[in-house]
């Protein structure tokens, strides 16, 4: 099993340790490897947002990248430059949507565009965990074979609570 942790939102009451995360810089080398195996042009719109999610390390909504935008270059993008960014980075595998939130993060894995992913989503503290692993993949696979369909994305939310806020 693959796992990936992002961080969680900054909350006051956060009391436990998260800092076991990779920092931004490998979700962002993932995202870059894959443009240069694929030939994928990022235009600075779009590399902005990749790296934004990417130094964020937690999800975040299209109103939220609006605001770092605007902080990083005093202009403040229209909501429609940025949902097409994402949009984008999206159809490349270099984020992913969490339906649940209407947030974004940058995918860090480098996974196949195929693979199965769950989001492991802790209702208390935030964090994000993204995993995969063989016997997932196996199912579902099983499943669409079954049932003779032809997945376009493979993504489940899972929420609950975290190892540490679960023991809290």
């Amino acid at each position: 099993m693959t796992i990936l942790r992002a961080s969680p939102p900054r909350l006051d009451h956060q009391d436990h340790d998260h800092s076991k995360k990779p920092d931004g810089e490998t979700a962002l080398n993932a995202a870059l490897t894959l443009c240069r195996q694929e030939g994928i042009a990022l235009t600075p719109s779009r590399r902005r947002i990749l790296e934004i999610l990417a130094r964020e390390r937690r999800p975040l909504g299209a109103y939220d990248l609006i605001d770092r935008v605007a902080d990083l270059t005093g202009k403040r993008p229209a909501p429609i430059s940025i949902y097409r960014a994402l949009d984008f980075l999206l159809e490349n595998s270099l984020v992913h949507r969490l339906a649940s939130r209407n947030a974004y993060l940058a995918c860090g894995h480098g996974h196949a565009r195929e693979a199965p992913i769950a989001f492991l989503i802790c209702d208390v503290c935030g964090e994000v965990v993204e995993a995969n692993s063989g016997a997932l993949r196996g199912s579902i696979a099983e499943l669409t074979s079954e049932a003779h369909f032809f997945p376009r994305a493979q993504v489940m939310e899972v929420t609950g609570l975290c190892q540490a806020c679960a023991a809290a």
